[in-house]
């Protein structure tokens, strides 16, 4: 309520007040002291509460204010602790893969080259997937392009291969359910 509505309610509850007039001694004047004196009692007990009400909601903003940047702080330092708890799920496979940088290539043969990459493939993928990350690998499926991007086509040799994906280029991966890379495959058409 503003201070201006505050005192017409003020100066409004004033004129309804009944005056005593006493003619007996002569002073007219006290009956409109005492209303004077109710209406500035009545000013004063608004003001208070006009105050007491405007601490509360500077208080209740500077508070929300305080919680807003304490959740995005949280926030942040969660998003930075969940990187950092998937980066040393990695460090194994990169330790490995450390190791094959400073390998003598003129000593190993390129058979145990493969094999060390494989099985670095595979805890690499072991470690993605406990933190959540899925393979889309559609072939045979039908096409979803919610989960796959089409870069080519090919003849279907039947109708019901219509729509399928014949080949996969690139597999696609969803984290935790949302879309990272879609799978880019060839899609079968009927004609």
């Amino acid at each position: 309520m503003k201070d201006s509505q505050i005192t017409d309610e003020i100066v409004d509850e004033a004129e309804d007040l009944d005056p005593q007039t006493d003619d007996s001694d002569g002073s007219a004047d006290e009956p409109g002291d005492d209303a004077a004196i109710a209406v500035d009692d009545r000013l004063g007990e608004l003001e208070r509460e006009i105050t007491l009400e405007r601490d509360k909601y500077l208080r209740l903003a500077a508070e929300f204010d305080n919680f807003r940047k304490r959740m995005m702080k949280e926030r942040i330092e969660a998003e930075g602790r969940g990187q950092a708890e998937l980066v040393r799920q990695m460090l194994d496979a990169l330790d490995d893969i450390a190791r094959f940088a400073h390998v003598d290539p003129d000593v190993t043969d390129s058979k145990t080259l493969v094999e060390g990459v494989a099985m670095v493939e595979k805890k690499l993928d072991k470690s993605l997937r406990g933190a959540g990350l899925e393979t889309v690998n559609p072939k045979g499926d039908r096409f979803d392009p919610s989960l796959h991007e089409a870069v080519a086509t090919e003849p279907a040799n039947t109708k019901d291969e219509d729509g399928t994906v014949s080949q996969v280029y690139q597999v696609g991966y969803t984290f935790k359910g949302q879309m990272i890379r879609p799978a880019r495959v060839v899609v079968r058409q009927y004609q």
